[in-house]
């Protein structure tokens, strides 16, 4: 896959700094933070809803898996400039709906202003946030998921 449009929104650096974010956020945390960026979506998932597809990735990077139902992604498809917010089922049982739409309003804000880097970070910081509130980090806690940016 050629990462041409990805660069028009990021950097290398930009993917070290969310990584370096993730794990920042995890240390404070149960729950399983990841940020997935695709450039585009392949053909056959193109009539698939942008809830449906972050619902595929989540369960492709092993996000319903985690412990509790702490998973928590950010998926953004660049070409349709489109992103989704996902929180796992131990997540929902605990936050409000009104509080993840307010936390995607401020990234689609950051976005539209072209904040990307910026967007992302806040939205995992509040997340961060959130997440150590209701499941702060347990005795033996591992890190069940790769920190890196997902492509």
């Amino acid at each position: 896959m050629t990462k041409k449009l990805i660069y028009n929104y990021f950097s290398d650096d930009d993917f070290l700094i969310i990584s370096s974010k993730i794990t920042e956020v995890e240390k404070s945390t149960a729950g399983e933070v990841r940020v997935a960026i695709k450039e585009k979506r392949k053909f056959f998932e193109r009539k698939t809803s942008i809830r449906e597809f972050a619902i595929k990735e989540f369960r492709k990077l092993g996000m319903d898996n985690t412990l509790d139902g702490t998973g928590f992604l950010i998926l953004i498809l660049l070409e349709e400039k489109q992103f989704y917010i996902l929180a796992g089922k131990g997540i929902n049982e605990k936050v409000e709906q009104s509080v993840w739409d307010a936390i995607r309003d401020e990234m689609q804000l950051a976005f539209k202003n072209e904040f990307y880097l910026n967007g992302i970070l806040t939205t995992l910081t509040k997340a961060g946030k959130l997440l150590s509130d209701y499941f702060p980090i347990k005795e033996g806690d591992t890190n069940e998921l790769s920190n890196k940016v997902a492509f």
